[in-house]
């Protein structure tokens, strides 16, 4: 259960502690690809508590959620539709679903 939290922790100090300059152009897949890298970190801790981890589907889970998401990003801004709302809507959705039920189970087992 510690390593997906690990990996988050270190993922966010060493975001905060580097700087790179991102275009204005990126930031809607910029957006789309953390909330998919999110709702797959959390997608993991969940599994975890369900006793049904498998570190190959958090794997192929979190690389094909964030290039899903870049692409419908893509399309929608090549139709001049705002594609990349879905994903945002259904990455929140399942974020915070994901976050209810590990509080849940912490406050179960506590």
């Amino acid at each position: 259960m510690w390593l997906p939290l690990l990996g988050l922790l270190i993922g966010i100090f060493i975001g905060s502690a580097l700087y790179i300059p991102i275009p204005g152009v990126f930031a809607k897949y910029l957006s789309v690809a953390v909330l998919a890298a999110l709702d797959s970190t959390f997608g993991g801790v969940k599994s975890i508590f369900d006793d049904r981890f498998d570190a190959a589907i958090l794997l192929t889970g979190f690389f094909t959620n964030t290039l899903l998401a870049a692409l419908l990003a893509y399309l929608g801004d090549q139709l001049g539709v705002d594609l990349y709302l879905a994903a945002v809507f259904a990455f929140g959705v399942r974020i915070f679903q994901n976050i209810a039920f590990i509080r849940r189970q912490l406050l179960a087992r506590w």
